[in-house]
């Protein structure tokens, strides 16, 4: 069994001022945020417009920035079937695959960050969130499409006509938010393109076992990463174990309306035709795969609108491109912070003050993870030369158990870890509120 309390809020921790909150999109974003209210408290209602619930994609990273707060709601049961905990994280020459940087995960993660790092399927994870949000009493309802926000009343009104009211509204809706326009007074603020696509597949892991040459990749739980110019490729193994998952990104500066998805296969192929063998064989098991534009948010300049009544968070607030694999724990992080702070309001005139210290806490962790992920997409992309064998040199104690002050692989730089992997969102947001009611009085 993980270990994990049962999501219980002990009374000094709950809401004193219980809200009604709508949240829009039942993404795991909206979920994790919904979570987080409801167990303090609050009554939630969460809008999602498809008619179903459902995640497309295939393997997640759960770090332990992240993996500590879900626990600590009471997930683990609901996802204890599904996960893997890897032993490690290898970074190989995109040629042939020879180890050139290593973090080990087990134990020193649990030991240090008092938490766990896991992978899993996309859809598994969702469903834990749903299926946990009902426990605690959240009503989420679909097929329910916002088309217009009233920050002011609050409320929504939906594609049926149906008006929507509550005291708070939470738009997870994506990085094609129509909240976000609306937060930023009318003008959006996209998120920008980044120059990089990645392809997303799964290969089943019945394919590979046989085959010496790449059944290696499964007998120890673990993470693989080969990096080579302007690509590279994540694997790890999901859905305990029986599927093998890959993010295969690659420079792309094409119009993604023009993409084919007759295509993919092709294209994937030949992106990355030259690499590994073993990483090509794998790579020719893939059937089906999906390609996704990566972008990264704007920094705005205010993700509360000014009534005090409506924020955006998730990729709506600050979409990030996947390379320290933060996307999906930042949003986990933004309902962490959001319920913790509003459970330290003794009334609903400290509502501002709350935001305004929610917005302030979580626009320099995204801005900093945002900022985290683009640079690993330049460390990880060098052409073979000086700056990649001077990278390449910087990971290499790491790799022969030495000692070291730093490294070029984030997962492993002692700094970069304790900011990224030890960093706790609700304590940090209770910290900032205390030093801003210090202020105030």
């Amino acid at each position: 069994m993980l270990r994990a309390d049962d999501g219980d809020v002990p009374p000094t921790l709950r809401a004193k001022v219980r809200l009604q909150v709508v949240i829009v999109g039942a993404g795991l974003g909206g979920l994790a945020c919904a979570i987080a209210l409801a167990r303090r408290g609050h009554v939630v209602t969460v809008l999602e417009q498809a008619a179903r619930l459902g995640e497309v994609g295939a393997g997640i990273q759960i770090p332990s920035n992240s993996s500590r707060l879900l626990l600590s709601w009471g997930l683990g049961p609901l996802f204890e079937s599904f996960i893997v905990e890897p032993a490690g994280m290898t970074f190989r020459r995109w040629e042939n695959g020879a180890i050139i940087g290593y973090t080990k995960l087990i134990p020193e993660f649990r030991n240090n960050f008092g938490a766990p790092y896991y992978v899993i399927h996309r859809a598994h994870f969702h469903n834990a969130l749903y299926r946990r949000a009902l426990e605690l009493g959240v009503d989420v309802r679909v097929d329910c499409r916002v088309v217009k926000y009233n920050p002011e009343a609050p409320s929504v009104e939906l594609l049926t006509g149906e008006t929507v009211k509550a005291d708070f509204i939470v738009a997870a809706d994506g990085v094609k938010s129509a909240a976000r326009g609306v937060v930023l007074g009318g003008v959006d603020v996209t998120p920008k393109k980044t120059g990089f696509a990645a392809y997303r597949a799964t290969v089943e892991v019945s394919k590979m076992k046989d085959d010496q040459d790449i059944s290696w990749l499964l007998e120890t739980p673990s993470l693989n990463i080969w990096i080579g110019e302007d690509r590279h490729v994540m694997t790890y193994t999901i859905a305990a174990g029986k599927s093998f998952n890959l993010v295969l990104s690659h420079v792309d500066t094409s119009d993604p309306a023009t993409w084919n998805p007759n295509n993919a296969i092709d294209d994937m192929r030949k992106h990355f035709s030259g690499w590994d063998p073993r990483l090509t064989k794998v790579i020719g098991l893939i059937e089906k795969t999906i390609k996704w534009p990566l972008l990264s948010g704007n920094k705005l300049s205010r993700w509360v609108a000014p009534s005090n009544k409506m924020l955006i968070i998730g990729d709506a607030a600050h979409a990030m491109v996947p390379y320290m694999s933060q996307g999906a724990a930042m949003a986990v992080e933004d309902g962490a912070a959001l319920a913790a702070v509003l459970s330290l309001i003794e009334t609903t005139n400290e509502i501002p003050l709350a935001l305004r210290v929610f917005e302030t806490e979580r626009m320099k962790r995204a801005g900093q993870m945002q900022g985290a992920s683009l640079l690993n997409g330049e460390l990880w992309h060098f052409a073979d030369g000086p700056a990649q064998q001077l990278r390449d040199e910087a990971m290499r104690p790491e790799v022969d158990g030495k000692s070291y002050s730093w490294s070029a692989n984030q997962w492993s730089d002692p700094v970069t870890q304790w900011w990224a992997y030890g960093y706790d969102a609700e304590k940090e947001v209770e910290m900032a509120w205390k030093r801003a009611s210090a202020v105030k009085f």
